[in-house]
């Protein structure tokens, strides 16, 4: 029977697990959170809206077929992955536990194949003030609202590009907040010409339409204005969030002197798109696309020998195109034939779901943002460095910047902060060569040598 290791418990991973296990192989399924799930199905039991969750049939769907004698998976939640090998057997490296215990249990994992589903995080770019409280990314609104039933603010400013902004916007207004005003980067006609090319290749995504129809009607109950091609350029504060400067942007996303408006509110939600997390598919020798994503191939299958990647570290795409790549993967993994019949469904939905997809390329982000920033702006949170700091150093070399500012190396390792300075210094700056997957106490890992030892003598 083989053997497979799921990495990631949100759509792509739920469904290349449930998909795998049916064609009969033996899944284990790993996933850092309390519950499956990942950030799209994010839940409590008690505490979630079930207002905010989308496609509930599905998911129930899948984590019945979790539990399902017939084709059983062992679900390890509150588990953090800290190391991969590849070879053959592979070989997964986790600790089960809350991540700030002191009572961690190691278990290494060997495998056929493995699918990567880590799924990716926001990007939030640096403004002026995004360091006062009460200034959090899209996603940490989203999570406060799904999983605890609570809104960031009492008035919240969302801001940032892409459609993802619609949906946080709505848990604010669901939760009992209101919301100030949703911020759009990108302007009215680059959204049309990008969304309204080729309309017949989004048939298979009307089911989006309900839930844009949804955002809308919310933003319409609650009086909620809608600016397009403007930003949030300065965040202003004492102790906490008391306003922001919304600001008009040219294409390039430059501010344009003499439209800056102050708009009053207590929080703000910054969400400029998202980074894929790609330090397990790194660490197992994965090529990587120039635009930052796993390649795979037709089947889901890396340049790594028994690796597959599913989900949104293969492309931006959402929980649709998650869910059908997350089945192709987990089938292949399995040893089903790309030519099964099994396949059709899923590969149909991917392919479409991709000229989907495509359309989030509008929202990208533009160059011209950096010139928002002041020179004593933040850029690296864990390290203080600013905006100044990481030029003047960045001038010598990329290596001389992270010496001397220590940008990338704190404890998110560049997660928050690696595209911007990237962004910043028009280099790589090779924070992602040194792939930190979990933090590893050194008692933990003392603990675990003797298996460590035992697997790299095989």
């Amino acid at each position: 029977m083989t053997r497979i290791v799921v990495v990631g418990a949100g759509p792509a991973g739920l469904a290349a697990a449930v998909a795998a296990s049916r064609a009969r192989a033996d899944v284990v399924l790993v996933d850092e959170g309390e519950r499956v799930g990942g950030q799209f199905w994010r839940n409590h039991p008690q505490l979630t809206d079930q207002r905010l969750q989308h496609q509930r049939g599905r998911f129930a769907e899948l984590t019945a077929a979790l539990a399902d004698e017939r084709t059983a998976v062992r679900v390890m939640s509150s588990t953090s992955v800290w190391r991969l090998e590849p070879g053959a057997p592979l070989r997964v490296h986790t600790l089960t536990g809350p991540a700030d215990g002191a009572d961690r249990r190691g278990e290494t994992l060997e495998a056929d194949a493995i699918v990567l589903a880590t799924g990716a995080h926001d990007r939030v770019l640096p403004v002026p003030g995004w360091t006062l409280p009460g200034v959090t990314s899209a996603g940490a609104v989203q999570a406060l609202a799904k999983r605890d039933g609570v809104a960031l603010g009492s008035r919240t400013v969302v801001a940032g590009a892409g459609p993802f902004l619609l949906p946080v916007a709505q848990s604010v207004t669901l939760l009992g907040g209101s919301v100030a005003e949703v911020v759009e980067a990108t302007a009215l006609r680059p959204l049309l010409g990008g969304w309204a090319r080729k309309p017949w290749e989004l048939v298979a995504a009307m089911g989006k339409a309900g839930e844009l129809g949804s955002y809308a009607a919310t933003l319409v109950k609650n009086r909620v204005p809608y600016r397009l091609g403007s930003a949030v350029t300065r965040i202003h504060g004492s102790g906490s969030v008391e306003a922001a400067t919304v600001q008009r942007i040219d294409g390039n996303w430059r501010p344009i002197a003499g439209t800056e408006r102050t708009v009053e509110c207590d929080a703000v939600a910054l969400g400029h798109g998202f980074t894929p997390r790609l330090e397990a598919a790194i660490q197992l020798g994965c090529d990587i696309t120039p635009d930052r994503f796993v390649l795979v191939d037709d089947d889901q299958r890396t340049t790594t020998a028994g690796v597959f990647a599913a989900g949104e570290i293969t492309g931006i795409g959402g929980a649709d195109a998650a869910l059908a790549e997350g089945e192709v993967a987990g089938l292949a993994a399995a040893g089903v034939a790309s030519t099964d019949p099994r396949m059709r469904k899923p590969q149909t939905t991917r392919n479409r779901m991709h000229a989907f997809a495509a359309r989030l390329a509008t929202h990208a982000i533009r160059p011209g943002w950096t010139a928002w920033l002041d020179d004593d702006t933040i850029v690296c949170r864990c390290e203080a460095a600013t905006r100044a700091m990481i030029a003047e150093y960045s001038a010598v070399s990329a290596r001389a910047m992270r010496l001397a500012t220590r940008a990338g190396l704190g404890p998110c390792q560049g997660r928050t902060c690696g595209r911007s300075i990237e962004d910043l210094t028009g280099a790589p700056s090779g924070i992602d060569r040194r792939p930190v997957l979990a933090s590893v106490r050194i008692g933990e890992l003392a603990a675990l040598t003797p298996t460590l030892k035992e697997s790299s003598n095989d």
